[in-house]
């Protein structure tokens, strides 16, 4: 547990060395996103289980968070930003709660801070970290573009506010993945 806060704390430092997947570009190696790992209704929030051919012809945001990472709170008011702006265009956030503590593992704790934080899309708990492995994760916040035919696109470490750096690479992506 220490070396996840540890993760989570220290991320801005880590930033420099790890962030990648600027889109377009052609020679990206394209792989299959992870089925969600998690199929009974009491793992999910604001929606019924999840597939990814429930999501086919849509590009995802995975948002890779846990409720008690403050940099993935900070994140939440630009991605529901995004969000908004992007409704009706083929696109979709689907959170993943990967919890850091074990107080985190609590279902009703999440849907607290999901309605805290006005997160309205789908929320797939992974108390077991089978999904964060499945994407060998290491760090909260992350998100993971997914494009309409299932593909792992792109991935981004971080804190993430409306207009910063991060934020303009993410949606220039999602753009990109729109457009294909």
């Amino acid at each position: 547990m220490i070396r996840r806060f540890k993760n989570c704390l220290s991320l801005s430092a880590l930033l420099l060395l790890f962030t990648f997947a600027s889109l377009p570009a052609k020679a990206q190696t394209i792989t299959k996103a992870p089925e969600f790992t998690h199929s009974d209704a009491a793992s999910w929030i604001n929606s019924k289980p999840l597939t990814l051919a429930d999501l086919k012809g849509k590009v995802v945001l995975l948002d890779i968070w846990t409720f008690g990472c403050w940099n993935c709170y900070r994140s939440f008011p630009w991605m529901n930003d995004m969000e908004r702006r992007l409704e009706g265009k083929g696109f979709t956030v689907i959170g993943v709660h990967t919890p850091e503590f074990s107080h985190e593992h609590d279902r009703n704790k999440v849907i607290a801070k999901a309605k805290e934080f006005k997160l309205k899309h789908p929320i797939m708990m992974d108390n077991d970290f089978s999904y964060w492995n499945a994407l060998n994760n290491k760090y909260w916040p992350t998100y993971y573009l997914i494009d309409k035919q299932g593909n792992l696109r792109a991935r981004f470490f971080g804190e993430t506010h409306k207009g910063d750096k991060r934020a303009r690479q993410i949606e220039a992506s999602i753009e990109y993945l729109l457009a294909e």
